[in-house]
């Protein structure tokens, strides 16, 4: 048995905040600690009752002041983006053809792509995030890199094929055929292996064939328990290319509704731009609308409606969108996303931002009784922030700081440099740090 005592001040969410001042979803200690029992937490709270439980020879790391809380998750992410953050284009369909499309045939090459992965998971854990669900591309090999390298590190990892058979380069397409044989195979290799699972991934219904949704919604009945991962209603010129090729469906929604895709464990990445009907069909179904503030902004998409979903009780997570997106961080992704509730009078409290980007997006995932929360018998992935990591923070911080006070300094300012440490399965396993 290896047991690990984390010192600090520890926070971690029971319930999606109400308010600013609904203290009973939350659980903060000033002086607080985690045991750690072969990569599980096995007790979280204050200090000297959180050692009561420990066995004698338990090592201690003391994070002095800094804040401990359960590890970033980001439901919504490309892998095969690394190459093209900040890529210059004046909308979604600009951006793929020119740079996304481009990029992602390089991914052919088992060796580009295992180089790419090694990347990808240095830049997630430098940033706090400890899974994330991600499109691979449309080659096997993607596939195999991505989850290659998230096993090195023991991170529980979500990610899936790309489905893709049209409106795309002919290097980059397959037929409906392989899409189910190809993601048949991931499945067999990777779902359950580890902490690995397994997403039914068409990339969105531009980019598939009538077919090629039969055989996505062949394989959701087949796999109930698997992740669906798409893109809904991102851009105006995206929703009506998609209703020239489906104009049997009612609207955008409808398409994946037609083809059983839309579930409790669908992902529908943006979801800007929704009718009432088609949100009344995503409630009905339980999928989940991922918010992506950076990538919305720099794509010139549109604002996401919080206030209008949350009143008609949509289910709503938070992504980087990575490469849409411009930052891996998702205290830079909460800051944004503050922003875009401002311009709409929606006042977002830091509080409901960090439940959002831990337990919230757990909740959406259906993970929550694995990670998310500094809970008894969670998987020990856990971040450690300083919000005095810069010198323009540290002229910020004071110690009189309210929690509400110093999440909102976090990610106002913060971004990687606010990241001290990251255990994974309660390993050191910030990139950068010795361990």
């Amino acid at each position: 048995m290896i047991a690990t005592i984390l010192r600090g001040r520890t926070l971690t969410f029971t319930a999606r905040p109400q308010g600013r001042d609904d203290a009973g979803s939350y659980r903060y200690e000033e002086q607080g600690a985690i045991l750690i029992v072969d990569g599980r937490i096995a007790a979280s709270g204050r200090h000297d009752q959180v050692s009561e439980k420990a066995p004698a020879d338990a090592r201690v790391i003391d994070h002095g002041d800094k804040l401990l809380l359960p590890g970033f998750i980001d439901p919504h992410i490309h892998f095969p983006q690394v190459g093209i953050v900040a890529s210059y284009a004046a909308n979604l369909l600009e951006w793929l053809n020119t740079f996304t499309f481009v990029e992602e045939q390089r991914f052919s090459d088992a060796a580009y792509g295992a180089r790419i992965a090694e990347q990808f998971f240095d830049h997630l854990l430098r940033h706090g995030t400890t899974t994330a669900s991600a499109f691979c591309s449309v080659h096997p090999a993607s596939v195999d890199a991505y989850f290659t390298e998230a096993a090195k590190r023991n991170l529980l990892m979500i990610g899936g094929k790309v489905m893709m058979d049209r409106n795309a380069p002919e290097a980059l397409t397959d037929t409906p055929e392989k899409a189910y044989s190809e993601t048949r195979d991931a499945i067999e290799r990777w779902h359950g292996k580890g902490r690995a699972l397994v997403a039914i991934t068409p990339r969105f219904a531009i980019t598939s064939t009538p077919q090629q949704m039969e055989v996505a919604g062949t394989l959701a009945r087949e796999y109930p328990d698997l992740h669906i991962q798409t893109h809904l209603s991102e851009n105006d010129a995206e929703i009506a290319l998609t209703m020239d090729l489906y104009p049997e469906a009612r609207d955008y929604t409808d398409v994946y509704g037609r083809y059983g895709l839309l579930g409790p464990k669908t992902l529908l990445g943006h979801a800007i731009h929704l009718s009432d009907r088609e949100i009344g069909a995503i409630v009905e179904a339980g999928a989940i609308a991922v918010h992506c503030p950076t990538s919305n902004l720099f794509l010139g998409s549109g604002l996401f409606d919080l206030a209008r979903l949350d009143r008609q009780q949509v289910r709503v997570a938070i992504a980087t969108d990575i490469g849409g997106g411009t930052s891996y961080s998702m205290l830079r992704t909460l800051d944004e996303a503050y922003k875009i509730q401002q311009l709409q009078k929606n006042r977002l409290s830091p509080i409901e931002s960090f439940w959002w980007a831990t337990r919230g997006n757990a909740e959406a995932l259906g993970l929550v009784e694995r990670i998310g929360t500094l809970e008894p018998g969670s998987d020990a992935d856990i971040i450690v922030l300083d919000r005095s990591a810069t010198p323009a923070m540290a002229s910020r911080d004071r110690d009189d700081l309210s929690l509400e006070e110093e999440l909102f300094l976090l990610q106002t300012m913060g971004d990687d440099r606010a990241v001290a440490e990251v255990y994974v399965a309660g390993e050191a396993s910030h990139p950068d740090r010795a361990p």
